[in-house]
């Protein structure tokens, strides 16, 4: 027996059914609802990227490490080592740069360390001899920030956990909505012909004008 068929031959189940399927719906509407709002923002801001005028700012500091940290960058490392704790802890009070838990690029003659971020990036390189620091920033402006937040470019691991997780609250907002369209079918005799032209409006789109 069907879900309909059941709920249509018991009310009190029927009525269950409802208020259980509208507490789900409001509780993963209203926890995904500022993120949907995020993600379908910068959804268009992706899709027109390129007529998006955006001008980098370009930040670059140099800077000498003091001749006691540098003796630390000497001696044989490993490739992708990172960089010693105290040159990081120096690094973030002399310049406000992070580069804890950053892998490095060792050379013969200097250390380099990428440094990519949500709507920029930057780079930071110091001379294993003379102890010569470069470091550049680019800041790709809000827009770009916000875009990288939608792809989870350079985000970090929690920021990928919470889009899991809000893609599960989003699922579960659909899903709930689905049974309830089901639900209310007979008194609303457009919802399967509109739930069919929101599945075969993008098929057709991708079928006719992708090439």
């Amino acid at each position: 027996m069907s879900v309909a068929a059941a709920n249509g031959a018991d009310p009190n189940r029927r009525a269950y059914w409802l208020k259980t399927l509208h507490r789900w719906h409001w509780i993963s509407a209203a926890l995904s609802l500022v993120a949907l709002l995020l993600f379908s923002v910068t959804g268009i801001t992706l899709n027109h990227a390129a007529q998006i005028e955006s001008k980098p700012r370009v930040v670059n500091l140099k800077e000498t490490l003091p001749a006691s940290l540098l003796r630390n960058l000497r001696g044989e490392r490993a490739a992708d080592a990172p960089l010693p704790g105290s040159v990081n802890d120096w690094l973030a009070d002399a310049l406000d740069v992070r580069t804890d838990g950053r892998k490095g690029e060792w050379s013969d003659s200097d250390v380099y360390v990428s440094l990519p971020r949500p709507g920029g990036d930057a780079w930071i390189s110091i001379d294993r001899e003379s102890g010569a620091i470069e470091y550049e920033r680019t800041d790709r402006g809000w827009i770009a920030w916000l875009n990288d937040l939608h792809k989870g470019r350079n985000t970090g691991t929690a920021w990928r956990w919470f889009i899991d997780l809000f893609a599960v609250a989003c699922l579960l907002f659909a899903l709930t909505g689905l049974w309830l369209l089901q639900l209310h079918a007979r008194q609303r005799g457009k919802t399967w012909p509109l739930v069919v032209a929101g599945l075969l409006l993008p098929l057709l789109i991708v079928v006719l004008f992708m090439h």
